[in-house]
């Protein structure tokens, strides 16, 4: 496992993390306990030491389970979880106050709600589950998150950026007052490059990012027959016609790469990593085969110059997490 510095963090973070959504049980369905856990002291063994979480993962569900495997872990485990804004809206719509997403009670109350689900003194990183630039000089979140720093219960403070939405968070990382965000970035959304990741590398903020598969769509399996369970948030988001457009899109990625299909999830993860801003990618993995292959595949390194012109030819702009 490769090793990068999560900004001006310090924290040396393995180039894979885990993506811990899906484990919370709340929104995708399939996941039983005992696998993730095993996914979980799998991913551990084999060097990966950054997992991200958050308390409305199945309302702290994701979060208990974390905190076992870290626990129970050998060697230094590096865990970032999430505060849920209070008025329970994602994304961040423009307008609201930043009191009405993030008073600094509320704050704090979410974070030591985490530290018992975890099991854990301090919290490497913690994250605004949401944020608009708009909140910058508002409200009291600052007060929150420096009272937990001074009482030692949070080190690094970080937001994860409002979906398809990554220049709303350069505000914050000029501000100086932010250690890290976390961003959907992946073949299809290269957004982050025109004015988060230039803004990140300026300022050594530490960049995590999210749906590096587009939610499955670029690991291939995703087409015009496939069927989630009921119940699953995937029949939302690929709903309508968006198997077929997902479908006819990762035709055209690997036939311009001349690569076969079960190729893509590798070079997926591996477009990420990339990219210089990029600290750690966090892929959800609920099973040891999830792990082992990615694992795998991102001991391959950056992808060619060759390759990499290839995919910036297949930027796609959409927002499937809207309604269709």
């Amino acid at each position: 496992m490769n090793y990068r510095t999560l900004g001006r963090t310090g924290l040396q973070v393995s180039e894979l993390g885990y993506g811990a959504w899906g484990i919370g049980k709340s929104m995708w369905l399939g996941a039983d306990d005992a696998g993730s856990l095993r996914a979980l002291h799998g991913a551990i063994e084999q060097g990966v030491n950054f997992i991200d979480t958050a308390l409305g993962y199945g309302d702290g569900h994701s979060e208990k389970l974390v905190g076992q495997a870290v626990r129970e872990a050998n060697g230094t485990v590096h865990v970032a979880t999430k505060v849920p804004p209070k008025n329970m809206v994602w994304p961040a719509p423009r307008g609201v106050g930043a009191d009405d997403a993030f008073p600094a009670d509320w704050v704090v109350e979410c974070t030591e709600k985490s530290l018992a689900n975890l099991g854990l003194e301090t919290i490497d990183v913690q994250q605004f589950h949401v944020w608009s630039d708009e909140w910058l000089g508002q409200g009291t979140w600052m007060d929150g998150i420096e009272r937990l720093r001074s009482q030692g219960k949070i080190r690094y403070f970080g937001v994860s950026v409002n979906d398809h939405q990554p220049a709303n968070a350069v505000g914050l990382v000029n501000s100086g007052a932010v250690d890290t965000v976390q961003v959907i970035y992946n073949v299809f959304e290269q957004s982050p490059e025109d004015e988060l990741f230039p803004a990140v590398q300026a300022a050594n903020v530490g960049v995590i990012v999210r749906v590096p598969l587009d939610e499955g769509a670029l690991t291939g399996r995703v087409g015009p027959e496939t069927e989630f369970p009921e119940g699953d948030w995937r029949n939302r988001y690929f709903g309508g016609d968006r198997k077929e457009q997902v479908w006819t899109r990762v035709q055209a990625v690997t036939k311009d790469l001349g690569v076969p299909l079960e190729r893509l999830p590798g070079i997926a993860l591996r477009y990420c990593l990339s990219h210089p801003a990029v600290s750690t990618i966090i892929p959800g993995m609920r099973s040891v085969r999830n792990v082992d292959a990615n694992v795998r595949t991102v001991e391959l390194g950056a992808l060619s110059p060759e390759q990499l012109e290839v995919l910036h030819h297949h930027r796609w702009l959409r927002n499937f997490y809207e309604a269709p």
